[in-house]
């Protein structure tokens, strides 16, 4: 191979080897943590699915890229509800992986929200974040709302099955469990815990009509799909709304059979009564006395067929044997 490189000497961005050769971002991540870090400060107040979106990634890639990142520790978010009730989400992208306690160090104390009707923030005193003018479809987390964020609402198909609402937590965690699993038997159903939560609302509805845990994990590793799996959070949602199977009929009470009256046995001997089991007329003992008795009284059997050769010989007086024979 040939190359041709030319260092720029203005308008560039460091890219560190440890992301450029990271194998477990997929290029979109990759491509989008360098456009934040090369964007002037002035820019970086706007939340990461609008700057993704300048770059032509959104949807599901968007979202799967974002998972990568923060699972991999370069994306980090925080929400709060500030003083006027409106929900606030802070993000922090790094170009090296963090853990939590080193991104909550940077973060330092939480800002203080402006309330909802304060339309421009005061020149020189820090405020939360803007949110922009676009909202993406597919991922709403990264926007600032009045209302509490929703996982369910932005992953719920438009016309879900109504959930009880005495879902019991326990089963939610069992399902959860199960979706999580699945990275060990098939990488590419890799799922992150959000993502593993907000199926879990489809998985429990299995559990719940008597499916076992390794009945579900069976379920949605089953016929493998021959293109391969491009969304784990797509196949496996369509696999769970699609192959639930039909509710269980209840089971039936055993019902034990009509105690029958007593009856007089008509057999021979005393006069003695029995309780029959279906229409017999003789008690037990007497049937068997009369199986007995018709087996002693059986005719002989018949010998068996004498062969002509000894017949003869029976008749003329001699030996089996035929003279001449020897």
């Amino acid at each position: 191979m040939l190359r041709h490189a030319i260092a720029p000497s203005a308008r560039y961005t460091k890219a560190s080897h440890d992301v450029v050769r990271q194998p477990r971002l997929n290029s979109d991540a990759k491509i989008l943590i360098l456009y934040v870090q090369g964007l002037p400060e002035d820019s970086t107040s706007k939340p990461l699915s609008e700057l993704a979106q300048k770059l032509g990634i959104k949807g599901r890639a968007y979202q799967k890229a974002k998972v990568q990142l923060v699972e991999h520790g370069y994306v980090h978010e925080w929400r709060s509800q500030g003083d006027g009730g409106r929900w606030i989400t802070e993000q922090l992208v790094a170009n090296t992986p963090l853990t939590s306690e080193q991104a909550g160090h940077l973060r330092g104390a939480p800002p203080t929200s402006p309330p909802p009707s304060t339309q421009f923030p005061t020149v020189g005193e820090p405020t939360a974040r803007p949110t922009g003018g676009y909202e993406p479809v597919e991922d709403h987390s990264d926007k600032t709302t009045p209302h509490p964020p929703s996982e369910a609402e932005s992953t719920a198909d438009p016309d879900p099955e109504p959930m009880a609402a005495s879902t019991d937590s326990l089963q939610l965690a069992r399902a959860e469990r199960v979706l999580l699993s699945l990275r060990h038997s098939r990488r590419e159903l890799h799922l992150g815990v959000r993502e593993a939560r907000a199926l879990a609302v489809e998985a429990v509805k299995w559990l719940e009509r008597g499916l076992s845990e390794s009945d579900l994990r069976q379920a949605l590793l089953a016929e493998r799909p021959e293109s391969g799996v491009r969304s784990a959070v797509g196949f496996l949602r369509y696999r769970l709304v699609q192959k639930l199977p039909e509710p269980q009929a209840p089971l039936q009470p055993h019902k034990p059979p009509p105690v029958r009256e007593l009856l007089e046995c008509k057999g021979p001997g005393e006069k003695h009564v029995f309780r029959p089991l279906a229409d017999e007329t003789e008690c037990a003992p007497c049937r068997r006395s009369a199986a007995r008795a018709m087996i002693h009284d059986a005719p002989e059997p018949e010998p068996d067929r004498i062969p002509w050769r000894e017949r003869i010989a029976r008749i003329n007086g001699t030996s089996s044997a035929l003279p001449g024979e020897g």
